[in-house]
């Protein structure tokens, strides 16, 4: 949380905790405002108010913010019920508790005070200990009202802040996102936040004229935290900026990776990462993964004839075991070759009525979609989305797509 965030959320619990019990009486005789004013001096929590116009009831009431109304049934010029009824449309004092104050008990009368929204009836005047605790008890609920109004506005302002930083900060990962390529390896991807922003980041380059890296990875949890972590990881492997590292061997890539992000000096978060490199001049990919789904490669003599092949290795996640090695795999290539590396936020689905989809069933969705003339990554998120039955992504959807 910024610092900013820290002060607005302070001044917040102090403005909610600042309310006090403010009594006004409306009533023309001065007499009965003394006698209201003595049984409250003693009282040191409760502010006291009086009113002998009526005329000027609503505006000293707007001006104030009273937690009860008392207010006198009748009063000349002004009928007490009438007042009644235009403090209910006032829209600064239609839920402030109001006692009406009666001179005797009349059972019609008291109706339809209750009618027009009076919350009490006293036959003036009562006894001071009966009329204190009826103006704590409505001037509590009242202020608890207050109190949890203001509370839901602070939480929604709140969650309106953190959503412009989350939002601010998934416009910056995806500013370092790769630039799409259009040459002899062509390239394309979709990635969409979450509303909760998780920690996907990809990336791919060339090593040198013979050597391809592409990569992948998703920083456990959401928010900024996780954004942060794996910004910071993609540009380790963006600027080649590891010691002792080999950045064309997988494995000794994702084995230097575990050392330095360890998750007791990353704040308890780990990630999972699918790292590969691509050899122009041996057709081959060679990769390695630590705990992430597998990239799926299309490939075959043609675009009509092709083998779907899972690419994966058996490794830990990131950051949560000091000390492991990871292993390379490899794969050789033919004439027509897709790559699809994902994160786990493309197929964890949800679906409302229907069995959750896993990595199996994306796995045979892409299977009889690839040789469509219509498969691209904004096809497939576009049914994903469909499937998925929302427009709320619970996490990160980071699709890359390699034609080689």
């Amino acid at each position: 949380m910024s610092e900013q965030t820290a002060s607005q959320t302070e001044q917040t619990a102090v403005s909610i905790n600042k309310h006090q019990i403010i009594v006004l009486l409306i009533d023309d005789q001065a007499m009965v405002g003394e006698a209201v004013r003595r049984m409250l001096m003693g009282e040191a929590d409760i502010s006291y108010h009086f009113c002998s116009d009526p005329s000027k009831a609503i505006g000293l009431a707007n001006e104030l913010g009273p937690t009860v109304i008392l207010q006198d049934l009748v009063m000349p010029d002004v009928d007490g019920l009438t007042l009644v009824k235009f403090f209910r449309r006032n829209q600064q004092t239609r839920d402030i508790p109001l006692i009406v104050l009666s001179s005797k008990e009349e059972a019609k009368t008291k109706a339809e005070a209750f009618a027009l929204g009076a919350n009490d009836y006293i036959v003036k005047l009562p006894d001071k200990i009966e009329l204190i605790a009826r103006i704590r008890h409505h001037s509590a609920g009242y202020i608890n009202m207050l109190e949890r109004n203001e509370a839901f506005k602070a939480l929604q302002e709140s969650q309106q802040r953190l959503a412009a930083e989350l939002a601010e900060a998934a416009d910056y990962v995806a500013s370092l996102l790769p630039k799409k390529l259009d040459g002899p390896i062509k390239t394309d991807w979709k990635f969409v936040s979450s509303t909760s922003l998780g920690g996907d980041a990809f990336g791919y380059h060339w090593l040198d004229d013979n050597h391809f890296a592409m990569y992948l990875l998703d920083v456990c949890g959401h928010g900024v935290g996780a954004a942060l972590l794996s910004i910071t990881a993609m540009e380790v492997l963006r600027s080649q900026n590891l010691p002792d590292t080999d950045f064309s061997n997988p494995g000794n890539v994702l084995t230097r990776l575990n050392d330095e992000f360890q998750m007791e000096d990353h704040h308890q978060m780990y990630f999972t990462i699918w790292y590969g490199v691509y050899n122009q001049q041996e057709r081959k990919i060679v990769y390695s993964s630590g705990g992430h789904p597998p990239a799926i490669l299309i490939s075959g003599a043609s675009p009509a004839d092709t083998q779907i092949h899972d690419l994966r290795t058996k490794g830990a996640i990131i950051g949560g075991f000091p000390g492991l090695s990871f292993s390379n795999n490899e794969i050789a290539l033919e004439q027509y070759n897709k790559l699809l590396i994902l994160s786990d936020g493309v197929y964890e689905i949800t679906r409302p009525g229907l069995p959750d989809w896993h990595f199996e069933a994306f796995r045979e969705y892409i299977a009889g979609t690839v040789t469509s003339a219509e498969f691209h990554v904004d096809k497939i998120y576009h049914d994903v989305m469909q499937m998925y039955g929302s427009k709320n992504l619970e996490d990160d959807f980071s699709l890359v797509e390699l034609n080689l």
